[in-house]
């Protein structure tokens, strides 16, 4: 190859600095203490507002919460899914071919205060049908698969509980088995160990079914009756972790339904480094904590309770999945001293977490497709260079918190740290998708 057209090269696949969005929901944290308020404010140079809740910061090209490349001018920005388009070999071929010239995966950073929505993502088929009928409502035609990485300690609603945990449940709460119906609840309560699970789910179904179509009026004089048994019982007893979160979640949001479905879910408390998996048709909410979440390319969400959106009982209830059971913890995969993967069932993503000791380096290989580099903490040196060619050190660069980077496909990128430990999040297409390459 002559020189120049290698320089040339080198120069189009220079990694592009990211300024990204922010969303300031009810449920955010406010002003300094939010996470998601310091990286925007590194990240876009401007101040935080102490009296506003910071709630979710978005990395990627959805046209709700779009990236802009700092290529750009000032005046008029290019956002990151324009600038893709320009070039879309940036991404990859494969890439290309299956997902066409954008980003098959999305990245937020969440700042949770209060529990946001009672929720589930709708798989493809349902996505794409619920896009058709209302697509003011229901932006996309994909799926939403996603895993939490807890930055803090991170609680979380997701899934049905168990045969045991449902038995229990309907034993101690005498206000859902008599809202369920006292003889649904005896089938439940009847079940032997070697029950049919499809009979048991039918059965979940029609309890979860009846509760969240309950009336308003209704479910307000159970949450009364509960709200007083409760009060009475905790002056002699200790009340169990699921009756504190449910009166927890019923001052955040009085008279919610939400507030008594979470006694169907199964209470998750991830620690810092620890992940969730929540697929689609998956009932599932998070409660409090920070995290970095990762995504499909896609924004619908249906939801029936925790929150002062719109919801759509209906439509959840004809997508759930009722499958039971505890949600798997992930602890991810090591790939080197500093690097842990974690590796969803899905295409469209796969997360890595690096800490970096002061001085320690690491090198992410080129991938075949394009990633995103988010730096939550630290300062260190970032420098890229193509596939099969030393580092190019032309294009040495510091990178501190904040700072959010996109790295084209087929580029090897070596990082040091330069502060007492460096964290940073890289988000790429999932390694299973290129391995019959």
């Amino acid at each position: 190859m002559e020189p120049w057209k290698n320089a040339a090269m080198k120069k189009k696949r220079r990694p592009v600095r990211l300024r990204c969005s922010v969303k300031n929901y009810d449920w955010g944290i406010l002003g300094h203490h939010s996470k998601v308020a310091r990286l925007f404010a590194l990240n876009s140079g401007s101040d935080i507002d102490p009296a506003k809740p910071y709630a979710e910061f978005w990395i990627g090209t959805h046209e709700s919460g779009p990236s802009f490349a700092e290529s750009g001018s000032e005046e008029d920005p290019v956002s990151l899914k324009s600038w893709i388009a320009r070039d879309p070999s940036v991404l990859g071929q494969k890439v290309l071919d299956k997902w066409g010239p954008d980003l098959p995966f999305l990245c937020k950073v969440l700042s949770v205060q209060k529990a946001l929505s009672i929720q589930a993502h709708p798989d493809k088929e349902m996505a794409r049908v619920l896009h058709k009928l209302h697509p003011g409502v229901y932006r996309d035609d994909n799926h939403k698969p996603e895993v939490a990485l807890a930055l803090t300690e991170f609680e979380a609603l997701c899934g049905f509980i168990s045969l045991k945990e449902l038995k229990e449940m309907l034993r101690t709460i005498p206000e859902i088995a008599e809202l369920v119906g006292v003889a649904d609840a005896e089938k439940i309560l009847l079940v032997g160990e070697r029950h049919e699970s499809g009979k048991v789910n039918t059965d979940l179904e029609a309890m979860f079914s009846r509760l969240m179509l309950s009336s308003k009026e209704t479910i307000s004089k159970m949450i009364s009756k509960l709200k007083r048994r409760l009060n009475q019982e905790k002056k002699k007893r200790q009340l169990t972790v699921k009756e504190q979160l449910v009166l927890r979640l019923e001052n955040q949001y009085p008279a919610d339904v939400g507030a008594i479905a979470a006694f169907f879910l199964n209470y998750v408390k991830l620690k810092r480094g620890e992940a969730l998996y929540c697929g689609p048709n998956e009932p599932h909410a998070y409660i409090s904590g920070e995290c970095v979440e990762c995504m499909a390319t896609s924004d619908n969400v249906v939801r029936a309770g925790l929150t002062s959106k719109q919801i759509d009982v209906q439509t959840l209830l004809s997508m759930l999945k009722y499958r039971q059971g505890a949600p798997e913890i992930m602890q991810g995969v090591s790939l080197n001293a500093y690097t842990t993967r974690f590796i969803p069932p899905f295409e469209e993503f796969e997360v890595d977490s690096c800490n970096l000791p002061h001085s320690a380096s690491v090198v992410f290989p080129s991938f075949i497709g394009p990633s995103l580099f988010l730096v939550t903490a630290g300062k260190g040196r970032f420098d890229a260079g193509l596939a099969g060619d030393d580092v190019v050190t032309e294009d040495d660069d510091i990178v501190e918190e904040g700072e959010v980077l996109f790295v084209p496909a087929h580029t090897k990128i070596s990082i040091t740290a330069r502060s007492t430990e460096l964290h940073l999040y890289r988000v790429g297409a999932n390694s299973t998708f290129f391995r019959d390459l």
